[in-house]
């Protein structure tokens, strides 16, 4: 049986009744939202409201696309998007798809227009309207030539069908089964013109039955500079209908045959020795007869009937050769190409150079051949063996180095590759720039040097903060040589030093180490060889190579003497001159002390004179301890006594632990 729900009373009551007339009149007040959204909602406009001046220009074209007369721009183009972007709604090919199948404009085809398949229909379509059909850009062949060079179109001799049909009367424009584009097989195509049974056309091929090979193996099918499109270069029977010079008759069972094979048949007119021009080193395709490897039989487009043009030619073998170098060697993409330095047929040089390889090299190179009169020439160099370095043909570093530039000097000099795998190295080396500092093919200098001794570090490193005002240089320095102190190349050591700094300088300054064994202090800096803390190693405005004056030096580690300096009474030689009390690098005394206490304190203290007796009670000078009661750098009291002193001592009431003499 279920409960009713007890009423609310009290405060529960209250707050219910308090929503429910928040609530009627959030109902009363609120406003319409119909009416809202009708107040808010913007009022569309047509695309051409903006693009009026595109409108007209494309609506008074003849072709228009099926979207541009409605206004249906939405169908290609989104309304939204970055400006000034297209904004279409796919990229490239895509959006020409997605009504266009692929199926119906040949995408599915073997041989497709490199356009189409790139996906740039707009290079031939106005994708809005045209003034062509289909949308094209131009009319006929003026859409062609767009991409592909008009002077292979424009000789004296045109192909009539192309004056008169346009390029499409042999090629499809989007795709085909056929190379470049043919509408059909090459021969078949001609054929649907020119009727292979009409007498003119049998007796200018010498009765041979050309409807049964290629016509393009003597004809340009689009324009010719000689009667009959035959191509620019012919060969002699072709010219001369005398095709039965190399083949059989024409009325034979096989008229295609040739009387002879291979090179025995050119041998009939052309001289093989002649050709060879007493060269030992021959073509292969030459040695082996295989003459056909490089010349078309009838005629070519291209010189002395080569089948391909130029370098392309030779690439088709030497496919190494033909790729995009990234610093291309001008001789070979420039003037004769590869026929600048080789011989087609055969030489007297290896590769079939058609001179020695320097010779070769310096008909070009006119300035760097003045390189062999160097005092020190660089050994491939002088051999006249370029190649050793550089690609003949194309390289992806600079000056045609067959690899990054250190790479190529290890190839010889394989030691110093492995000792230059150190900590420390020297900038030229680890960037590769060997040029940095040595001449590739000659030098004035030893070790192939740009330049004599710190002339060369100089055209890095400067002066080294010598400068005129200088007072002090390191002997090696001032001589130039930097070699004494550093490796040109790397070292496991700071600063590229070619030893640890204690072992350099001792090399030198021989009298330490034994001055180190004798005495009874040394130098903290100078027993770790650290000898760069004080002194500068090339030059200074200081004596002895100094790197600051006197005080403030000492004063870089000496922190506590420092302050008492600044902060009380100063031992004068103290302040003036630390060398005054210490020696440098090692002393007999401590503290580094040039001499014994009392010597030195007598050097500036009267110890004989009767005050100094009297203020010290008469008690005798050797048996003093000086710095026992003084300070010897700084003190707050103006005697430098020390800042904690024995209570009678602070009293001057000596008595009172000493037996005073004659009292």
């Amino acid at each position: 049986m279920s409960r009713r729900p007890r009423p609310a009373t009290g405060a529960a009551a209250l707050a219910v009744g308090g929503f429910a007339l928040l609530a009627v009149a959030a109902l009363v007040l609120a406003p319409d939202r119909g009416a809202m959204a009708e107040t808010r909602r913007f009022k569309p406009k047509a695309c051409l409201d903006c693009h009026a001046e595109f409108g007209r220009r494309t609506g008074a074209r003849k072709n228009l696309h099926p979207g541009v007369a409605p206004a249906r721009c939405e169908d290609c183009h989104l309304r939204h998007g970055l400006v000034p972007k297209l904004i279409l709604k796919e990229e490239g090919n895509a959006l020409c798809l997605s009504c266009h199948p692929e199926q119906a404009i040949g995408l599915d085809r073997e041989h497709v227009h490199g356009a189409l398949r790139e996906g740039e229909c707009t290079l031939c379509h106005d994708p809005h309207g045209a003034a062509a059909p289909h949308l094209l850009k131009a009319e006929g062949g003026e859409v062609c030539t767009a991409c592909h060079d008009r002077s292979a179109y424009e000789k004296p001799v045109v192909h009539r069908v192309l004056a008169t049909d346009g390029c499409r009367a042999c090629h499809l424009a989007h795709a085909s089964e056929q190379p470049d584009l043919l509408a059909k097989p090459a021969t078949e195509l001609c054929l649907s013109c020119h009727d292979a049974g009409e007498k003119p056309l049998r007796e200018a091929h010498g009765g041979y039955p050309v409807e049964r090979s290629s016509c393009l193996g003597c004809h340009d099918p689009h324009s010719s500079g000689k009667p009959g499109l035959l191509e620019a270069s012919v060969h002699a029977p072709v010219a001369s209908a005398g095709c039965s010079d190399c083949h059989a008759p024409a009325g034979s069972p096989s008229p295609f045959e040739v009387t002879a094979s291979g090179a025995d048949l050119c041998a009939r007119c052309h001289d093989a020795e002649s050709l060879r021009s007493g060269g030992v080193h021959v073509h292969a395709p030459f040695a082996a007869g295989s003459c056909e490897a490089c010349h078309d039989p009838h005629a070519s487009p291209n010189p002395v009937l080569l089948a391909r043009r130029g370098n392309a030619l030779c690439a088709g073998c030497h496919e190494d050769q033909a790729a995009a170098f990234t610093t291309a060697h001008r001789a070979v993409t420039e003037g004769e190409g590869c026929l600048s330095c080789h011989a087609p047929h055969a030489a007297g040089e290896p590769k079939l150079l058609v001179s020695r390889e320097s010779e070769l090299c310096f008909g070009c190179h006119e300035r760097e051949k003045q390189a062999l009169a160097a005092a020190v020439p660089h050994a491939p160099f002088r051999e006249g063996k370029c190649v050793s370095c550089h690609d003949p043909h194309g390289s992806p570093a600079s000056g045609l180095l067959k690899n990054r530039e250190d790479r190529v000097c290890f190839e010889c000099h394989r030691a110093e590759e492995v000792s230059f795998r150190k900590p420390g190295v020297h900038m030229p080396v680890l960037a590769g720039s060997c040029s940095g500092c040595h001449r590739a093919h000659g030098s004035a200098e030893g070790h192939l040097l740009a330049a004599a001794g710190a002339e060369l570090c100089k055209r890095c490193h400067g002066d080294l903060g010598a400068g005129e005002q200088a007072v002090a240089r390191h002997a090696p320095f001032e001589a130039g040589d930097c070699l004494t102190c550093h490796d040109p190349h790397a070292s496991a050591e700071p600063s590229l030093a070619t030893a640890g700094p204690l072992e350099l300088c001792t090399g030198c300054h021989s009298d330490l180490p034994d001055a180190f064994a004798r005495a009874k202090t040394v130098h903290a800096p100078a027993a770790r060889g650290d000898c760069l803390s004080c002194h500068s190693p090339h030059a200074s405005k200081l004596p002895a190579l100094r790197r600051a004056p006197g005080p403030d030096l000492c004063a870089g580690c000496h922190e506590d003497v420092r302050k008492a300096l600044e902060a009380g009474s100063a031992h004068p030689p103290a302040a003036r001159d630390c060398l005054r009390c210490h020696a440098p690098h090692a002393a007999a005394e401590p503290a580094l002390l040039v001499r014994g206490q009392q010597p030195l304190c007598g050097e500036c203290h009267d110890l004989g004179a009767e005050s100094f007796s009297r203020a010290h009670l008469g008690i005798a000078p050797a048996a003093m301890d000086c710095s026992g009661c003084h300070s010897p750098h700084a003190s707050a009291d103006p005697g430098l006594f020390r800042e904690t002193e024995h209570a009678p001592f602070a009293g001057r009431s000596c008595e009172e632990c000493h037996v005073v003499a004659g009292r």
